[in-house]
């Protein structure tokens, strides 16, 4: 791929779990990809692998305007960032939602909003919702849940706003991947339930028909489908990736 094809892609959380997976294959694909995430540590094996990478905190609205002027004629943007908090639903304080909203929503609005416009026309924005945002399976994770469902909302309202240009927006609804947010949210419920993390997790697996969780890479490649041409006539889009667990 010559210097004048080569796509550039924005990685958001690229430092672990999918947006991980997801800068490693578009950078095995040819692409130019400068990977984010707030934990500059994480981001040096991407650093040393080819990536371009930047310690962004996407919930700072400076941090993010300086990495859109970064990304000025870029082709993707990956909003892959994210955090969760676990706590009992009717012990969540407006701290721990606000925090939740501004690191999960409020930063995919902006950057939307943001990078949008200076995507070259043809390109293409991925957000990283979540099974949560259909499903209510546990409500120790009500303010995630919201924030995923607010990025269904917002990925219809760009898909509008930037058709024009045209860049395409959807939104990937993983269920079950092997990340280390869910082996977090598996300890946690396990403590809870009084039972073992992988004792919980089998359990919960029996409901998905395909009975297992996806990997990360797996997760990267319906992401890359989503931004590659052969999605061309797909915007504003929610696509389940559940193993069947969610059909709607």
């Amino acid at each position: 791929m010559g210097e004048e094809t080569r796509k550039r892609a924005v990685v958001t959380g690229a430092a672990s779990g999918i947006g991980n997976a997801v800068a490693r294959r578009l950078l095995d694909e040819g692409c130019e990809v400068l990977a984010v995430d707030i934990d500059a540590g994480r981001l040096a094996a991407l650093g040393a692998e080819g990536c371009a990478t930047r310690a962004v905190d996407v919930g700072d609205p400076d941090q993010r305007q300086a990495l859109a002027e970064a990304a000025d004629g870029f082709d993707y943007l990956v909003n892959s960032a994210g955090i969760i908090r676990i706590k009992p639903i009717l012990e969540v304080t407006v701290e721990e939602w606000r925090q939740v909203q501004t690191v999960n929503a409020e930063s995919v609005f902006f950057l939307c909003q943001l990078i949008g416009p200076r995507l070259r026309p043809g390109g293409a924005i991925v957000n990283l919702s979540s099974s949560s945002a259909k499903l209510a399976t546990s409500t120790d994770v009500a303010p995630y849940a919201a924030s995923k469902t607010t990025i269904l909302s917002i990925t219809r309202s760009f898909s509008y706003a930037l058709a024009g240009r045209p860049v395409r927006v959807n939104a990937i609804c993983p269920g079950i991947v092997e990340t280390e947010m869910q082996d977090r949210f598996l300890e946690h419920v396990a403590t809870h339930k009084n039972t073992t993390a992988a004792e919980f997790d089998a359990q919960r697996k029996k409901g998905v028909p395909l009975q297992r969780g996806a990997s990360p890479e797996e997760c990267a490649g319906a992401i890359l489908f989503l931004l590659s041409d052969e999605a061309a006539y797909m915007t504003g889009q929610a696509i389940n990736f559940t193993g069947g667990l969610v059909n709607w």
